[in-house]
C-alpha cells in the first residue's frame, strides 16, 4: 500500500495561498487528529540551526505547525539534542541562546524550548532494537516521553548522509551525544597528495584527533569519534571516508537503525514536514550557508518518513542546478555516471543517501512507495 505524501508548491498570487496558509492546509491533511489528542505533550522536533548559519527553517514557518497542534488539544514545545562536535549547540545554555539568537522565542514561535537530552547530553532512556548494528539505541529522555512529535526537516544536503531529511532529523536529532557517537562509525583519512597544510581541519577538530606531521594533515584513528566536521571545512577535499565505502555506508543504515528507535514508541503519534527551500550542499549544523544547488520547490507532509524523504529526494533530482551553486561546480556531465541522476552524489561521491531510503524500508521504518498529493 502506498503512503501518501501531500505537498504544495510555492505559487501564491493571494493571500490565502501564502505559506502560512499553506502549512495549515498540509497540517490538516495528514489527519492531525488520528495523531495529536487532548493533552498530548507534542515534541516540535526541529534544528534551530549553528550560529553563523541562516539555512535553517525560519520560526514563522514553525508557528503555524505550533497553532495546528494547539488548535488539535495538543500542547508543543521545540526540542532539539545537544551536538557531539564543538559549535554553538555543544550545551543547553549555548544552544537555547543559539536558538533565541535565530528567532526561535515563544512570542515568535509559540512554544517553549525543552532541550531533549539535558543540559550537557546525559539525559536520555535506552530503547530495546535488536537490528543489525544495534541492539539498544540511546534516545533523548525528553523524545521518549512526549506522548507525539511533529519532526519539521529543511531537506538539504550532508557531507556523510547524503542528503538529510526527516530519516536524519530523528535519527541524530533525537539522539545524546553519546548516541551521536554510536551513529559515527566513519573515520576519515587525509589524501597527502591533495592537503595543502592550511589546518583548517586540525582548528575544528572537537577531539585534537588531528595533528601536523611535515606539513600535512593526518588523522589519529584512537582519538577521532567519526564527527565529519573535518570534511566540512577542507578547501580542497583532501579529507575522504574509505575509498569502498564500507564505513560510509555502515554509517547511513547506523543512522537509519537510530531512525527507528526514535519513533518505536509513536507509532501513528508522529507526522513529518520537510521544507524543500534554500536546499543548500551542507547540513545546518556548519556555521555558513553556501548558495542553493536547485530552485526552491516546496513543502511537504506525511505520516511516513521514508515516504516523504523518498518524494522529496525524487522532486530534487528533477530540478535543474543552479549556476554558481557547488552542485553546478560537481556535477560531470556524463549521462552514463552514476551521479547523473543523482544530485546529491554528484556533489559527494563517497556518500550512499540513498541507503537512508532502502534500509529504513528493510527495517520497517517505513515505505519508499509513496502517492504524491498535490494539494
Amino acid at each position: 500500500m502506498k503512503s501518501n505524501v501531500y505537498f504544495m508548491d510555492f505559487r501564491s498570487r493571494r493571500k490565502k495561498e501564502n505559506k502560512r496558509n499553506k502549512i495549515m492546509r498540509l497540517f490538516d491533511a495528514v489527519e492531525t487528529s488520528s495523531v495529536i489528542s487532548k493533552g498530548d505533550l507534542t515534541a516540535v522536533k526541529l534544528h534551530f540551526g549553528e550560529s553563523g548559519g541562516d539555512g535553517f527553517i525560519r520560526p514563522i514557518f514553525v508557528r503555524p505547525i505550533v497553532d495546528k497542534i494547539k488548535e488539535a488539544g495538543g500542547n508543543p514545545f521545540l526540542t532539539d539534542t545537544n551536538t557531539l562536535y564543538s559549535g554553538s549547540r555543544k550545551n543547553s545554555v549555548d544552544h537555547l541562546n543559539t536558538a533565541y539568537e535565530h528567532g526561535f522565542t515563544p512570542h515568535v514561535a509559540g512554544a517553549p524550548i525543552i532541550i531533549a537530552d539535558g543540559l550537557k547530553s546525559g539525559s536520555f532512556e535506552t530503547m530495546e532494537l535488536g537490528l543489525k548494528h544495534f541492539s539498544i539505541a540511546r534516545i533523548a529522555s525528553d523524545i521518549v516521553n512526549a506522548d507525539a512529535m511533529v519532526v519539521v526537516s529543511h531537506f538539504k544536503g550532508h557531507e556523510m548522509a547524503g542528503f538529510g531529511g526527516s530519516i536524519k532529523n530523528i535519527a541524530m536529532g533525537c539522539a545524546p551525544a553519546i548516541g551521536k557517537r554510536d551513529q559515527h562509525s566513519t573515520r576519515p583519512k587525509v589524501d597527502d597528495d591533495k592537503c595543502i597544510g592550511c589546518k583548517a581541519c586540525v582548528n575544528v577538530c572537537p577531539e585534537g584527533a588531528i595533528k601536523m606531521h611535515d606539513g600535512k594533515a593526518f588523522i589519529h584513528e584512537g582519538s577521532c569519534i567519526g564527527c565529519g566536521e573535518c570534511l566540512t571545512v577542507c578547501p580542497v577535499q583532501a579529507i575522504e571516508l574509505d575509498q569502498w565505502g564500507s564505513e560510509a555506508r555502515d554509517f547511513i543504515e547506523k543512522m537509519t537503525e537510530y531512525a527507528y528507535a526514535a519513533v518505536k514508541g509513536k507509532k501513528g503519534k508522529t507526522i513529518y514536514f520537510n521544507f524543500l527551500m534554500d536546499i543548500t550542499p551542507d547540513c545546518d549544523c556548519v556555521p555558513w550557508s553556501d548558495a542553493p544547488i536547485v530552485p526552491d520547490i516546496g513543502i511537504l507532509a506525511s505520516t511516513d518518513p521514508v515516504a516523504i524523504d523518498k518524494a522529496s529526494l525524487d522532486l530534487v533530482n528533477s530540478e535543474p542546478a543552479l549556476r554558481h551553486s557547488m552542485l553546478h561546480d560537481r556535477t560531470c556531465g556524463e549521462s552514463e555516471c552514476e551521479c547523473a541522476n543523482d544530485h546529491f552524489k554528484a556533489m559527494r561521491k563517497g556518500t550512499y543517501g540513498e541507503l537512508q531510503i532502502s534500509y529504513g524500508e528493510e527495517i520497517g521504518l517505513g515505505s519508499s512507495d509513496y502517492e504524491l498529493i498535490k494539494l
